[in-house]
C-alpha cells in the first residue's frame, strides 16, 4: 500500500484526459503549499458558480421586474434556504464517492474506483424522488418560513420550476466528485462555467423578452444544471483513465454504496442540517418585512458564494488525506490538515478586507434603495467575520472524512449549530425582535461548534486508529 506500488497515481499524473483538460494534480508527492491551492481554487470557483444562479436570479428579478423587483427579489430569495439545502445535500453525499475513490486511488484498488465510479452516477435517479416530494411540499414549506401573501405565489412557482432540475444538479455533483477524487478540478468548472452562460442567456430571454418572471429564472438554472450534467458525462464515457464511465455497466454495488453512504450521508446531513438552521433563521427573517427579506436575500448569495470559496480548501483536505491514507501516508495527512487550515484562514482575511471595505457599493449592485443597503451591510458586518470559525471546524471535519470518519463531525454541528439556532429564535429573539439580535446567533453558533470539533478530533485521533490497525494488521 506504499507509495511506490500506486501505478494508478504515476500512471494517472503523465496522462492527459480530453482535448483542453489539463494534467490532474500529484496529491502524494511534491510541495502541498503549492497543490492545495491548485485544488481548492477550481474547486472554489466551481462552488462559486453553483451559487451563481441564486445570485444571477436574485440580481436580475430584482433589476428586471420593473416596479414589482423587491417583491420578486424578495420571493426568489426566500427560496435560497431551501435549494441551498438541497444542494448542499448532494454535494455533501457526493463527499462519500470522493473519499471512497481517493482512498482506492492512493491504494492501487483499481476494482473499487471502477465500482466507486458506477454505483454514484446509478445513485442520481433519487433525484427523481427529490423532485417529486420536493413538489408535494413546495407550499407548505413556504408557509413554514414565514413568507408574506403578497411573496407566496411567486415564490411557490420559483421552487416548483427549480425543482424540475433536482436530477440533473444530482448528477453534476456526483459526476464532479468523480473528478475531484483523482484531482481533475478543472473539467467541473469547464462544463459548470459554460452551462452559467447559458444560465444568463436563458434569463435575459425568459425575464424581460418573454415575461416569465421567476419562474423564468428558475428553468433557466435547471436548464443550466442539465447542460453541465451532460458535459461530463460525455466526458466521463471518453476519458482515458481509471475513473471512465461505461453506460452498459451502470449499476450499484451495494458493498461500494454503503461506504459512500456511510461516508458521505452524514457529510450531506452535516450540510443539510446547516441549512435547515439558516431555514429556521429566515422564518425570523421574513417576519420582519419586506426591506430585512430584500437585504437578507441579497448577502444571503453572497455568503454561500464566500463560503464556497472558503470551504473550498475543506474539499481539498478531505481528498487529499483520502489518497494520502490510502497510501498509508499519516504524517502527511497531518501536514495537509495544518497547510489547508493557514490557507484558508489567509483567504477569509483577504475576503474580509474587501467585502467590509466595499460592502455598500456591492449592496448596491443588488439594490439601490439606501435602506436596503445598510441592512444587507449590516448583516456582513456580522455574519463574514464569523467565518473564521466556520474555516477552522470545516477543516477538521473534512481532515476526518479523508480517513473515513464523517460520522462525529456531522453529530456535532446538527446539536451544535441547530441546537444554538433553535434555541435563540424561540427563547431570545421573540424577547426583542430585531435585526441585529438575530444575526448575533451566527457567531456564537459557529464559535462553540469549532470547539466540539476540536475536542471531537482530539480524541478520536485517526492517526492513532491507523497505527493500531496496521499493528493488527501485521
Amino acid at each position: 500500500m506504499g507509495v511506490e506500488t500506486s501505478a494508478i497515481q504515476s500512471e494517472e499524473t503523465n496522462e492527459k484526459h480530453s482535448a483542453g483538460s489539463r494534467r490532474r494534480l500529484d496529491m502524494l508527492h511534491g510541495s502541498l503549499w503549492r497543490t492545495i491551492p491548485a485544488f481548492a481554487l477550481p474547486v472554489a470557483l466551481t462552488g462559486i458558480l453553483e451559487q451563481m444562479s441564486s445570485l444571477i436570479d436574485t440580481m436580475m428579478v430584482g433589476h428586471l421586474s420593473g416596479e414589482a423587483g423587491p417583491a420578486a427579489m424578495a420571493a426568489v430569495g426566500s427560496n435560497t434556504p431551501i435549494t441551498s439545502l438541497l444542494l448542499n445535500l448532494f454535494i455533501g453525499i457526493a463527499l462519500g464517492t470522493n473519499v471512497v475513490i481517493a482512498n482506492a486511488i492512493g491504494s492501487n484498488d483499481r476494482d473499487t474506483v471502477h465500482k466507486a465510479v458506477h454505483s454514484s452516477v446509478s445513485l442520481t435517479v433519487f433525484g427523481l424522488a427529490v423532485t417529486l416530494v420536493g413538489e408535494l411540499l413546495a407550499a407548505p414549506l413556504l408557509r413554514l418560513l414565514n413568507v408574506p401573501p403578497e411573496n407566496l405565489d411567486q415564490a411557490l412557482t420559483f421552487l416548483r420550476v427549480y425543482l424540475l432540475g433536482m436530477p440533473s444538479i444530482m448528477l453534476y455533483n456526483f459526476e464532479a466528485a468523480i473528478f475531484r477524487s483523482v484531482g481533475i478540478t478543472k473539467m467541473p468548472l469547464q462544463a459548470l462555467a459554460f452551462s452559467s452562460l447559458v444560465n444568463v442567456a436563458l434569463v435575459f430571454l425568459f425575464i424581460p423578452v418573454l415575461n416569465l418572471g421567476v419562474g423564468g429564472a428558475a428553468a433557466a438554472t435547471a436548464i443550466s444544471y442539465t447542460i453541465s450534467a451532460a458535459i461530463l458525462f460525455v466526458r466521463l464515457v471518453r476519458i482515458d483513465s481509471p475513473i471512465r464511465l461505461n453506460p452498459r455497466e451502470l449499476g450499484i454495488d451495494r458493498q461500494v454504496l454503503g461506504r459512500i453512504v456511510r461516508i458521505g450521508l452524514p457529510a450531506g446531513l452535516q450540510s443539510a442540517v446547516f441549512s435547515l438552521a439558516n431555514i429556521v433563521i429566515q422564518a425570523c427573517i421574513n417576519s420582519l418585512g419586506t426591506e430585512v427579506m430584500a437585504a437578507s436575500s441579497a448577502v444571503l448569495s453572497l455568503e454561500y458564494v464566500v463560503y464556497n470559496l472558503l470551504n473550498s480548501f475543506s474539499q481539498a483536505c478531505t481528498t487529499f488525506v483520502g489518497q494520502n491514507y490510502g497510501a498509508g501516508q499519516i504524517k502527511r495527512c497531518k501536514k495537509i490538515l495544518l497547510i489547508a487550515f493557514a490557507e484558508a484562514e489567509v483567504a477569509e482575511l483577504i475576503v474580509l478586507a474587501i467585502l467590509l471595505g466595499f460592502g455598500r457599493q456591492i449592496m448596491a449592485a443588488f439594490n439601490p434603495d439606501p435602506t436596503v443597503v445598510e441592512l444587507g451591510y449590516l448583516r456582513m458586518c456580522v455574519l463574514f467575520p464569523s467565518y473564521m470559525f466556520s474555516m477552522a471546524y470545516e477543516n477538521m471535519s473534512g481532515y476526518l472524512r479523508g480517513f473515513g470518519i464523517s460520522l462525529p463531525p456531522a453529530l456535532i454541528t446538527a446539536i451544535s449549530v441547530c441546537g444554538w439556532r433553535f434555541f435563540w429564535v424561540s427563547v431570545v429573539f421573540p424577547a426583542a425582535p430585531s435585526f441585529l439580535r438575530l444575526l448575533a446567533i451566527y457567531p456564537i453558533s459557529l464559535g462553540s461548534t469549532t470547539v466540539l470539533v476540536f475536542i471531537a478530533l482530539m480524541i478520536i485521533r485517526p492517526s492513532k486508529i491507523y497505527a493500531r490497525r496496521e499493528k493488527a494488521a501485521a
